[in-house]
């Protein structure tokens, strides 16, 4: 079983004490969250892809990785530096103002390319093909479904795999297909998709909580 130091371990406990229904899910949580670390300790990147809902949660994800959630995240000053040296003005707003970032990719962003890719090949490649270009060994995806069935996410997972990719899915009670090929499956104990939906948040707040205090936290 896999453990965490206890700095980052009280973010899951808060999570299930503010959601007792979720204990089901900790150790997928703790498990999910140490193939996120691997992955950044690496210098990887994270993808991620969903449908309705699940596409809104992928920007949302993003969002919290790619700038600061909670705690703060200056450039080094090494990096502070180089930016005033290009230039001293600008340079130094920069550096007082950018924020360290974790790489995360929303696969569902990308319209020009999306809808190109739905409209000349093949709707539901749309993810595989984003990931098959942007994707690389050591990276991890992340497939949100609610149902653990989308047929565009599923086909992700067939890329991710070829390429060396880590698979984590975040799922309603029934895990569906995405649970039996996902190296972890966070699968929340719900079965109605919006009642789904309202425990994925919580469970990816405390996931980008973790990441950051471990990345960024002092």
């Amino acid at each position: 079983m896999n453990i965490l130091e206890p700095r980052l371990e009280k973010h899951v406990d808060l999570l299930i004490k503010r959601y007792p229904e979720l204990q089901c899910c900790k150790q997928a949580i703790i498990d999910a969250y140490l193939v996120m670390e691997e992955c950044y300790e690496h210098d990887g990147k994270m993808l991620i892809a969903g449908n309705g809902g699940s596409a809104a949660d992928s920007e949302h994800i993003a969002g919290e990785l790619m700038k600061r959630f909670k705690t703060p995240r200056p450039v080094t000053p090494d990096m502070a530096d180089k930016l005033k040296m290009v230039d001293p003005v600008r340079g130094a707003d920069l550096a007082k103002n950018l924020e360290r970032g974790l790489m995360a990719i929303p696969l569902v962003a990308h319209e020009a390319l999306s809808t190109a890719y739905i409209n000349d090949v093949d709707g539901l490649g749309v993810f595989a093909q984003q990931l098959f270009g942007f994707g690389r060994p050591g990276d991890v995806f992340l497939g949100i479904s609610t149902s653990g069935n989308s047929k565009n996410v599923m086909s992700a997972t067939v890329v991710a795999r070829a390429l060396g990719i880590k698979v984590i899915g975040l799922t309603g009670a029934s895990g569906g297909e995405l649970a039996s090929v996902a190296d972890v499956a966070i699968k929340v104990p719900e079965t109605e998709t919006y009642m789904i939906q309202e425990l994925h948040l919580p469970v990816y707040h405390c996931l980008c909580l973790m990441l950051e205090d471990r990345f960024f936290g002092y």
